[in-house]
């Protein structure tokens, strides 16, 4: 039996990761594209209408897309029994992790007993419902109202107003800036739509949250395009993602972004649980917010 702290274990970090550099090598986002193709936006969400978090949410966005699902609902073999409905003959499954903890007394090498806590990712295989048959009623996707994209959004602009950022708005350019601890933001109106403009102020208020009185998130950043930029920005890209679908808002690549698609893949190729890391930010980073929301 291999143990979860033996060299086994990372492939699963490996396999994960070198998917999603194949998909950045192939100029796919895997956190943006499947989107155009939903009638709903949200995060995956599990059979009990609970959503996934972190890296299986960038997971399940990934396969949604290359299979062309549109519901977000997915649930495991059993839990599809339990609802009187049955997997598809020759349908195939797709993988989500979770992470848990083995704790093991030991003996230290004074010969002291001490308690080793060893983390480890352990898979599992979930169905989308359109792999299903046999659903209640209650699992058929619903189309969203029509909105006009160029009105303000209510719940996004009462989400991120409830955060107490100090947002300007002027210029040309959207950025954080953590001397002063604002964000700089060009007119609504500039903007091709609302869901644009909602999608970079939620890019530049996770970058709001590192700050060192919030979540003090540091890579070692030290300047513009060196590596500790690059892990911020894909955290930041990945928040922006996360809040997006929480909002029910579409998320659009942008454009001044795809500079950093090849920093990023260096920073994956390099170190393969940094996706695991970067979406555990992230989700930090967006919990975090909306936290805010009750304060």
């Amino acid at each position: 039996m291999t143990r979860p702290n033996e060299p086994a274990r990372p492939d699963l970090y490996a396999r994960v990761t070198d998917r999603i550099i194949a998909q950045l090598e192939a100029g796919v986002r895997p956190w943006t594209q499947p989107w155009t193709a939903s009638e709903t936006v949200s995060r995956p969400l599990r059979h009990d209408g609970t959503p996934y978090n972190g890296v299986n949410v960038l997971l399940l966005w990934s396969k949604a897309m290359t299979r062309g699902y549109v519901s977000a609902t997915w649930m495991t073999f059993r839990q599809a029994l339990a609802l009187g409905a049955h997997v598809r003959k020759g349908e195939t499954g797709s993988t989500v992790v979770y992470a848990n903890t083995i704790v093991r007394e030991e003996i230290s090498d004074v010969g002291e007993p001490e308690t080793a806590r060893i983390p480890f990712l352990k898979a599992y295989t979930v169905f989308n419902t359109e792999q299903i048959e046999g659903l209640p009623e209650a699992f058929a996707p619903v189309k969203p109202p029509v909105q006009n994209p160029d009105d303000r959004i209510a719940r996004a602009e009462a989400f991120f107003s409830a955060t107490g950022a100090v947002v300007r708005h002027g210029g040309g350019c959207a950025f954080y800036a953590p001397g002063p601890d604002i964000i700089q933001m060009p007119a609504f109106e500039t903007f091709i739509d609302a869901g644009s403009y909602y999608a970079t102020l939620g890019h530049e208020m996770t970058h709001w949250t590192r700050h060192a009185s919030r979540l003090d998130r540091d890579f070692g950043r030290r300047r513009h395009g060196d590596e500790g930029y690059a892990r911020e920005e894909l955290v930041a890209e990945l928040g922006a993602a996360f809040l997006c679908a929480d909002l029910e808002l579409h998320l659009e690549p942008r454009d001044d972004h795809a500079a950093y698609v090849e920093s990023w893949l260096r920073v994956l190729r390099d170190d393969k649980r940094f996706v695991f890391s970067a979406a555990a930010h992230a989700q930090r980073a967006v919990t975090f917010l909306h936290e805010l929301q009750s304060g």
